[in-house]
Order: structure tokens, then C-alpha cells, then sequence
């Protein structure tokens, strides 16, 4: 989100000024939480929840393309900025006290601003929402819904549900935004650079649990966004995969997990990408991360269609630009100083790849946050607007522009701003510059209809503990332990294994979901299963399924191959194994389905005609003793 606007933008510092000036964050009110609000009946509209994924593309219900047009209707994460009174709006972002609560509530009714946004043509809203919100028992004051006195005497939580039954009743889909831990402005050096700044990891995800759970029987609550510009605090930055307590990409698989098994399987899982890592300073190591690392350390949660990455992308911030102006201000360019070609080249490395079909990491992207002010004179950041939203309009993207409400004569980069008495400002009013980009943008056609089911590839990491991603395998139990155990999510099998660091590929390609209903599945850790005169890897200990199975997950100590998991085919398979070594060099197929699922690593992988059924591995002095070899049968009899 943008930090302040206009020009004079401070997001870091360097490391002796932030430790000086470092504000200390509202402690989090506890209280006690009401019922979860009764069920809305949905609106009639033209698509149906819930809303899942198949390759790039965000579907409903009937597998037709649900493309985000959306809008982020801000004000419930915080508004103070986190210096002088808490009660004087000029200490608030743009002089706007939104009582942590959606903005515009005190100055417009409800259906009006659901009229507005329709008039729009936005089909979804992204609603952010602080930690703090959750736990604030204190009704809002009467002047922060003087526009809706029916939200008099409520807490901002249930001025939050009031908002959510009223999008979705007028069928709009709602995605929850956890944008900050306390109610403060975001996003700099605030106390809400992490999900667990001001909060453990633990109580962050039992907090999504509760409102993922609260919104459960309402359909139209389609997505649940788990933090917003993850970045660096004073001392230290976010880290994707380390296994530490700052690694993001450990704690959103833990939250998604919890949010689908626990809350609600229904919701689509927004992860985004890291915002910012490093000091602003030119000579130190500093810059956007973004969705980069998802290239080597992609995220499979326990339903592989639920996925989706986000990104935010501002033309005062760069790929090595904080947004700063005077203090942590670099050299780096910023997004609007880049030729149109470098833009787009800057948007494809950096958060677009990931819609390429047939990797381990392709999932939709929705650029869940961009926007300028309809005051902007600037010659650079015009065409940024411009060049940005064609970008959009030709790679039929998923959109959220920040933001969607405002006051007017205070934060012009609104689409919608209200005055004191209700009356309305901005892109449907005429004279605002942006609508010839925001209708070029809305009104292009991108694709709509039917989306054919594809391949699905995903990535199992046993790099720092388990990530046993079948429902199925996790209502077995435990199945063996002590080691760090991997399964693929149900209606996948793995096909392709990595001799060190235990990474693991999983697909339906050929076969789409292969094990046959029921419990049954067969823990292998000896030679048991190996046939008579079948020694298909000879001098190394193998692990087999049993006739009829395949593999569907493993586990490790150490390095060390520890149990093969194997569950029975719902149909005949076919004969004819392959032993395929990769313990000197990589081994997989020549069209690189599924990509580099190990970055380092050797790697063998089977056919997409072909099912895994056992791995071979040493215990030789000197040797690794991961997986070694594998066996590739047909899936065909």
C-alpha cells in the first residue's frame, strides 16, 4: 500500500536513524469475541463459489475463469500514523481517521457505495482487516457511521461483518486481508513489517483459523490473504525457506494448512511475495524480492487448487527501490523511470512467471495492490499508469487497485472520494485522467468461459521439517516417527525425487487421481515387496510397493532414504519397470515437465505415462544415502 502521498515518502532509514526514531506499537486490546454472524443468502449473479484454481487461472465452481476486477476498500487494518494524538485526524494517512473501520461509513450509506462500485465494474473487493480489529472490544464512536446509524454501538469486528454481508449479499466477492498486526498505518517501520512482529506465529494463524471459520458459511467470502508486504524491520529481514522464526514462505504454508483443514477448505490461499529485504543504501546488499524465490521453493498446501501469489507493484517503488524520498532514498530506478520494455521485462522476472503453465510453482498471480492519484502531474508516472495497466490488459491479469474509498480533499487516490455530506468524486465523475487507462483495463476482453482442467505439478520440501500434504495420509497418523515425512496432496502421485536435500515432485499428468478409494496405504521400509529375480537396482536397498500401488510420499533421517508410502491403485496398472539412476547427473524427461523442482540437486523423475513404484538408495561408506534410483512403470496395462 502506498505509505504516504504525495512525494514525501519515507519507508526505511538507515539502521542508526531507525534505532533512534523506532515508535513503539499499540499493545493488541484482548476481549472476548461475539458469535460468528448468521449466514447471507448470496446474490444472483453469473458466477458460483467457491472458487479454486487450475493452472494460471482463478474458476468457480463450474470451472469458469473468474478473473479478480477488484478493489481494496481500506480502512479496517489502521489509520494512525503513529505519531501525535490517536484522536486527531491529522495524525491519521492523508488526514483520514477511519476509526479502524472501512472507510467511508461515516459520509455514505451502504448501498450507495455497493451502487458505486458496481458502477465501476469491479466484481470483488480485497478487505483488509489488523490483528488488533479482531480482539478490540470498544464500540466505534457514533461519528464513524453516521452515514449508517444501524452500525451504531458495534465494535469494528462487527461493523466488518456488516461490511462482509453487505458486498457479498449485492454478490461481490470478498477476499480478507490481514494487512497489519496493530491498527497503524503500514507499511514502513511500524510494527506490522511481519505476521509476527507484535504477535508469536501461533497466535497469528489462530487468529486467521477464527476468521476464516467466522466468515465459513457465507460462499462469497472466496479468499483469505495472509499478510500484506511481508518486509525487514530495524534488525532483521524475512527470508523465504530458511526455516527460521522470520521465514514467510514456512509461515504461510503453515497458515494455509490451518485455514483449509481447520476453517474453511473452501477459501483460495493468497500468499504474497516478500516486499523488501536489506538497507536502502547504495553499496549495501538491499532490493524487492517479490515472487522471486517461488522459482526455486514453491508452496503446495493440501488442496493443490487453492493457490494464489501476489504482488504489488507502485511507480515510485523499483526492483532495488524502497519508494523512499531523502533519507533511504537509493539511486536504484524506480518502476516509473523504467522504459516500457523494462518495465514489462521487470514484471515477467519478478512476479509473472509464475502463470507459466506446467511448473512446479504456476498459480495465478493477482497484483493485489497498484495505483496513482488523480492529482499526478508527473510525465513518468502517467505513462507508468499507462504502461502498467496495458501490461495487465494484455497478460489478463488479476487486479486489485489501491484504494477503492476515500475523502475528498484528502487522498486523491481514491477511484471514489466523499465529501462531509455524501456527495461523490472521482472516476465516474468525469475529468479524472485515469479513466482512459482503468476503462481500457476493465472493458478489454481477457478470457472468459470454460477452462479445461490441465496438469498439475507441485513441489514437496522436506528441507526444515514434514510437509505431508494428503488429507488422507494425515488421518493415518503418524506413519513414521521421528523422520521428516513428505506426501503429495490427494488426487496426485509422486513421480520425481531429489538425491539430496529431500525435495520431491508431485503430478496427476496421464492418469489424474490414481489411488483408490479408502484408508488403505503401506508403510515400506525393507525389501519385502522387492519380487523374486526382480532386483532392478543391484548392491542398493530398495523400497517397493507392493503390486498394484504407488508411490504417493516418503521420509527421511537425515539424508538417509527412511520409508517409501505407497497406496493402491483404483485401476489396473501396467508392467514393464525401468530403473532410472540420477545419483551422478539429473535424469528426467527432455521436455522438463514440472521444472527444477531441487535447484542443485540431481534429480530423477518419471515419464508422464509412467507411475513411481519404488526407490533405490545406498548405505555405503562415503556414499549419499539419499534416493539413488528410482522405478518407472507404465501407467497403462
Amino acid at each position: 500500500m502506498p505509505i504516504m502521498k504525495p512525494i514525501k515518502i519515507v519507508i526505511y532509514l538507515t539502521v542508526t536513524f531507525l534505532v533512534l526514531t523506532l515508535v513503539g506499537t499499540a499493545p493488541t486490546t484482548a476481549g472476548s469475541r461475539s458469535p460468528a454472524p448468521a449466514p447471507v443468502a448470496a446474490a444472483t449473479g453469473t458466477w458460483q463459489p467457491p472458487l479454486s484454481t487450475r493452472g494460471r487461472y482463478i474458476v468457480d465452481a463450474d470451472g469458469n475463469r473468474f478473473r479478480l476486477k477488484a478493489a481494496n476498500w481500506d480502512g479496517a487494518q489502521g489509520s494512525w500514523t503513529g505519531s501525535g494524538s490517536i484522536t486527531d485526524p491529522a495524525e491519521h494517512h492523508a488526514g483520514q481517521d477511519s476509526y479502524g473501520i472501512p472507510l467511508g461509513l461515516d459520509r455514505a450509506t451502504l448501498p450507495q457505495l455497493l451502487a458505486d462500485f458496481h458502477a465501476l465494474g469491479i466484481n470483488s473487493i480485497r478487505l483488509p482487516f489488523s490483528n488488533e480489529m479482531i480482539h478490540t472490544t470498544t464500540p466505534v464512536p457514533d461519528a464513524a457511521v453516521a452515514a449508517n446509524p444501524q452500525l451504531r454501538g458495534k465494535t469494528p469486528l462487527e461493523v466488518y461483518d456488516a461490511v462482509v454481508a453487505a458486498l457479498t449479499g449485492d454478490g461481490f466477492a470478498v477476499i480478507l486481508n490481514n494487512h497489519t498486526n496493530t491498527s497503524r498505518w503500514c507499511c514502513g517501520i511500524d510494527g506490522n513489517e511481519r505476521w509476527n512482529t507484535s504477535q508469536s506465529t501461533g497466535q497469528w494463524a489462530d487468529d486467521w483459523v477464527f476468521m476464516a471459520r467466522r466468515y465459513a458459511a457465507n460462499p462469497r467470502v472466496v479468499g483469505a490473504d495472509l499478510y500484506n508486504e511481508v518486509r525487514r524491520n530495524v534488525l532483521d529481514d524475512p527470508n523465504w525457506g530458511l526455516g527460521d522464526d522470520h521465514d514467510w514462505y514456512a509461515a504461510a504454508q503453515l497458515a494455509g494448512d490451518r485455514i483449509l483443514t481447520e476453517a474453511n477448505p473452501n477459501l483460495l490461499i493468497v500468499i504474497e511475495g516478500i516486499n523488501w529485504t536489506g538497507l536502502p543504501v547504495d553499496g549495501l546488499p538491499h532490493g524487492r524480492p517479490t515472487l522471486t524465490p517461488v522459482r526455486a521453493l514453491s508452496n503446495t498446501l493440501v488442496d493443490a487448487h487453492k493457490l494464489v501469489y501476489s504482488a504489488h507493484f507502485y511507480g515510485y517503488t523499483g526492483p532495488h527501490h524502497s519508494g523512499a524520498t531523502g533519507i533511504g532514498e537509493t539511486s536504484d530506478p524506480r518502476y516509473q523511470d523504467l522504459s516500457r520494455d523494462e518495465l514489462y521485462q521487470a514484471l515477467a522476472d519478478e512476479a509473472f512467471f509464475v502463470t507459466t503453465e506446467g511448473k512446479h510453482y504456476t498459480a495465478p498471480v493477482w497484483v493485489s495492490e497498484f495505483g496513482i492519484g488523480a492529482n499526478e502531474t508527473g510525465t513518468a508516472a502517467r505513462t507508468w499508469f499507462g504502461n502498467v495497466t496495458d501490461y495487465f490488459t494484455d497478460h489478463d491479469t488479476d487486479f486489485a487497485y489501491w484504494p477503492l474509498v476515500g475523502w475528498e480533499g484528502h487522498d486523491d487516490w481514491a477511484l471514489l472520494r466523499y465529501d462531509t455530506s455524501g456527495h461523490r468524486y472521482g472516476l465516474l465523475d468525469g475529468g479524472d485522467w485515469r479513466a482512459t487507462a482503468w476503462d481500457h483495463l476493465m472493458d478489454t476482453p481477457g478470457r472468459t468461459g470454460y477452462v479445461e482442467p490441465g496438469t498439475t505439478w507441485r513441489m514437496l520440501s522436506t528441507d526444515h521439517g514434514d510437509q505431508v500434504e494428503s488429507l488422507r495420509v494425515r488421518a493415518g497418523g503418524d506413519w513414521d516417527s521421528g523422520a521428516y515425512k513428505a506426501a503429495c496432496p490427494d488426487g496426485l502421485r509422486l513421480i520425481g525425487l531429489a538425491h539430496s536435500g529431500g525435495r520431491g515432485l508431485c503430478t496427476d499428468a496421464t492418469a489424474g487421481g490414481l489411488r483408490a478409494p479408502g484408508s488403505t496405504q503401506t508403510v515400506v521400509t525393507d525389501e519385502r515387496y522387492v519380487p523374486a529375480g526382480g532386483d532392478w537396482a543391484s548392491g542398493y536397498t530398495k523400497f517397493q510397493c507392493p503390486a498394484g500401488q504407488f508411490v504417493i510420499g516418503y521420509s527421511r533421517r537425515g539424508e538417509r532414504v527412511s520409508a517409501a508410502l505407497c497406496a493402491p491403485a483404483g485401476r489396473t496398472l501396467g508392467t514393464g519397470a525401468r530403473t532410472l539412476w540420477f545419483d551422478r547427473s539429473d535424469n528426467r524427461p527432455a521436455d522438463g515437465a514440472g521444472d527444477d523442482y531441487a535447484s542443485g540437486a540431481y534429480k530423477g523423475q518419471c515419464n508422464a505415462d509412467e507411475y513411481l513404484a519404488g526407490v533405490a538408495f545406498t548405505t555405503r561408506v562415503g556414499s549419499t544415502p539419499g534416493p539413488a534410483a528410482v522405478l518407472c512403470v507404465p501407467l497403462q496395462p
